[in-house]
């Protein structure tokens, strides 16, 4: 059943692009910085755009919202990144009402994740529904849709096995390091960068390497210490960067700038060393592989390591399908109840002014009359009548657009 998603002749659209398609390097054209989210959103209510959601992560970019046509929504993501309507064209796609409900669904409950449910995206839909919102960018549509997802992503991850075995970015990191470095709690390793990722990296490398001397750099030193003191890490300034880069074994670079923050010029050792870049755009220069003595990483690579962990979790998506399902029809009844609601609020309204009309005439003409029975009569009729429009247009095999207006030009109303 295609939920009514129709209003002032607009359709809800999902636009975007992600890791399925498009590369680390395209990614990082479309990537939103949060001045142009809010940018999107001031321009998209300029130009009466009525509810919208902007989401960008390092695996996928998306907007979700309401609009005469998709290419308004591609226009205003195009507008405030670096990317082409060109290069969108190649790699994106575009889904529509009900499948854009769908996307957002799968996206939300960690089922289209790079890696299969990481529920850290979540988060980010959290985080684009209070900007939204700030901005008065969210209609009562949008605002059941994401609530609607957010309950269905927390009854997955306590319903379902499908994220146990905790695997991330940084969890294939710290992997692959463990399985291609040897001795690494003797090593040198130095992460640059202190976003989520990089949190995220120096919670699991203390975890599971053992290594009690990782150096930490970050462009704002204080945040590098916050950090740090969580996890008892070295904090080095960031006029440092070059001589600890070529002091390590293992550089992690998990900054998130625009433009590489390590290129060949910053490493004049001839030791071995493994460089992993877990940002998006990269953010190290692939001419670092000219030297015969790095070996590159990017997070793309990591997230195919598919592992055990991702071959059990597999066993849970019908499961968490099934979930999907249930709140997904509740969130359709609610659609179908919102559509017709009007028309049956404004029949009853009509029917009740009849009977009040009926009921001052027989009032005026009968001396006896019992109006207190007649109303109760009245308006149990009125009930049933407005019961039998109502289960009418929810049904299924209902063409519900034409019977609302048929209604309404029965009974001469109109919807308010």
């Amino acid at each position: 059943m295609e939920p009514h998603l129709r209003t002032k002749g607009t359709n809800f659209y999902s636009i975007g692009l992600s890791y399925k398609k498009a590369d680390a390097e395209i990614r990082g054209h479309f990537s939103i910085c949060e001045e142009a989210k809010t940018a999107i959103l001031n321009q998209a209510k300029q130009e009466g755009v009525e509810g919208l959601l902007v989401m960008s992560t390092c695996n996928r970019t998306e907007l979700y919202g309401f609009a005469q046509h998709p290419f308004q929504l591609i226009k205003l993501l195009c507008e405030h990144t670096h990317g082409t309507v060109e290069e969108f064209e190649k790699v994106a796609y575009v889904h529509k009402n009900s499948n854009a409900v769908a996307h957002l669904f799968r996206v939300g409950t960690g089922l289209d994740s790079q890696i299969l449910g990481d529920f850290e995206i979540i988060g980010q839909i959290k985080a684009g529904f209070k900007a939204s919102k700030k901005v008065q960018m969210i209609n009562p549509f949008l605002e059941r849709l994401i609530n609607a997802v957010i309950q269905a992503s927390k009854r997955i991850k306590n319903e379902t096995e499908i994220s146990s075995g905790a695997t991330s970015v940084s969890f294939a990191a710290v992997q692959y390091i463990l399985a291609r470095v040897p001795y690494v709690s003797d090593k040198n390793i130095l992460l640059f960068g202190t976003g989520k990722i990089g949190r995220n990296t120096c919670e699991n490398l203390v975890k599971h390497t053992k290594n009690d001397h990782i150096v930490l750099i970050n462009r704002t030193r204080d945040k590098a210490e916050k950090v740090a003191g969580k996890f008892n890490l070295l904090v080095k300034d960031f006029d440092n960067l070059k001589e600890e880069a070529n002091h390590s074994d293992v550089l992690i670079v998990a900054t998130g700038a625009q433009k590489p923050t390590i290129t060949k010029d910053i490493i004049n050792t001839d030791k071995p060393l493994l460089i992993l870049d877990l940002s998006v755009p990269k953010n190290v220069d692939t001419n670092v592989t000219e030297l015969p003595n790095v070996t590159l990483v990017h997070m793309d690579h990591l997230s195919k390591m598919t592992d055990d962990t991702l071959q059990r979790r597999r066993v849970h998506i019908p499961k968490a399908e099934a979930i999907i399902d249930e709140v997904r029809s509740e969130f359709d009844s609610w659609m179908e109840t919102r559509k017709f609601a009007p028309t049956i609020k404004a029949l009853k309204n009509k029917l009740v002014s009849l009977k009040d009309a009926e009921i001052n005439l027989q009032r005026k003409k009968m001396t006896d009359f019992n109006e207190e029975q007649a109303t109760i009569i009245s308006d149990r009729i009125i009930q049933k009548i407005t019961n039998h429009f109502a289960n009418h247009l929810k049904d299924e095999n209902t063409s519900s657009d034409e019977s609302i207006e048929l209604i309404q030009k029965v009974f001469q109303i109109q919807n308010k």
